[in-house]
């Protein structure tokens, strides 16, 4: 059953869809302000209406989630501590205006160019890339319970393969909830005591309105240090955006850098930052692990994203359930990514086996094992000084300049 548009689904199958999109982003999102001490509730408000404007930048589109970037996470470590919030929310402005003069680039000297930089050859592996490095994030939230993150995989499974009509395209949730319970019952026989922490839930507030929350009304304050530190940021997640939009187009089937356009989807991505900055969240950025919804359900309609995004600004006003969604055990979320980042590392084989490159070429094999080895061997990122470059950004440049160093084989 494939499903392009919610328009045959109900109401409820769509809020349902929904929040199948809004549990992948989830963990992500908080975890940056968590690690950064700036707000989680302001971080998903942020992600929610980041998200929105994206949509509406792109023409309602391209099926995207925005949230949490973790490639600005040492520096707003840094920015925090060293200058404050108020001075970081103006670094974050600064990046997402590096956004859009990289937006206006992109527009004057034409997508044709810049898709040259990245044939079949170079996307391919670095999808591949991209979804192999988020997986030992899964496997260690899964290992953290093994008959949990098994028990949520062996469900996804068998309801992507053997349902039928709508149950079909929630896998993802129906997992999630099936994990959930079992860990609850775990949790409350003893057998895995602390398995599911219920005092967050009993502490958090029902409601948590705006004016609760202080960095919605801190001007943001322009330091040139703390922007000297965080808008470079927005050079090395301009290549991470390519490879994550490209990534979503080879899942849907359709060209998003040439429909509605490359600089279409960085002005979203640049107003949704600097939306983020005005309010007080980190950065956003387009995920990948709605992505692997995506590939799972395929169902590409942004309606659903966009009422994922409503939902994330809800949990950002509704405490009590936004806590319940916090206390889901790693074990359950490691269950649910050992799928999604597979698929993601699966779409990139596809790229490769559709575009039928001939790796008995030497330059296809050598293009491919370097963003492969470069990608995935410095996973964990390169930091220079305060600046840390991801090893995503190292695959995408070396794969660029060999694809247009090496000769091509007659």
């Amino acid at each position: 059953m494939v499903v392009t548009s919610t328009k045959e689904l109900s109401d409820g199958a769509k809020i349902l869809l929904g929040i199948q999109h809004l549990f992948a982003m989830f963990g992500s999102t908080v975890l940056v302000p968590a690690l950064t001490g700036l707000n989680p509730s302001v971080a998903l408000i942020c992600a929610g209406i980041g998200t929105l404007i994206f949509h509406f930048a792109t023409g309602h589109k391209v099926p995207v989630f925005v949230g949490s970037s973790f490639a600005f996470l040492a520096a707003l470590q840094v920015t925090i501590k060293s200058y404050g919030i108020p001075a970081t929310q103006g670094g974050i402005i600064a990046a997402g205006a590096v956004y859009l003069i990289l937006a206006l680039l992109v527009k004057l000297i034409g997508v044709k160019r810049v898709r040259n930089l990245f044939p079949p050859v170079v996307t391919g592996p670095v999808i591949v890339v991209i979804g192999l490095t988020l997986a030992p994030t899964g496997i260690n939230m899964a290992k953290t319970n093994w008959l949990v993150a098994v028990f949520v995989l062996v469900i996804i499974v068998l309801v992507s393969i053997f349902a039928k009509g709508f149950f079909k395209l929630v896998p993802i949730l129906i997992g999630l909830a099936g994990g959930y319970l079992l860990s609850i019952i775990l949790t409350l026989t003893g057998v895995c005591p602390g398995l599911v922490d219920f005092q967050p839930i009993a502490e958090a507030p029902w409601i948590s309105p705006f004016w609760s929350i202080g960095e919605f009304f801190t001007v943001p304050e322009f330091n040139l240090h703390a922007i000297a530190l965080l808008a470079p940021i927005a050079l090395v997640t301009f290549m991470e955006h390519i490879g994550d939009v490209t990534t979503n187009g080879s899942v849907v089937g359709k060209d998003f850098l040439e429909d509605p356009g490359l600089h279409k989807t960085l002005i979203g991505d640049g107003l949704a930052t600097m939306a983020a900055g005005l309010l007080g969240g980190p950065a956003n950025t387009t995920y990948s692990e709605n992505t692997g919804v995506l590939a799972v359900t395929k169902i590409y309609d942004t309606v659903v994203l966009k009422i994922a995004a409503v939902f994330a600004i809800c949990l950002g006003l509704f405490g009590k359930v936004g806590a319940v969604i916090l206390c889901i055990p790693d074990a359950v979320k490691g269950g649910m990514s050992v799928v999604l980042f597979g698929m993601i590392a699966a779409v990139g084989m596809r790229t490769i086996t559709e575009a039928n490159l001939d790796f008995a070429h030497s330059r296809n094999l050598l293009i491919t094992a370097l963003i492969l080895v470069f990608g995935l061997g410095l996973s964990a990122g390169v930091s220079i000084g305060n600046f840390q470059i991801s090893g995503l950004f190292i695959a995408v440049v070396v794969g660029v300049i060999t694809n247009k160093l090496l000769p091509l084989e007659e």
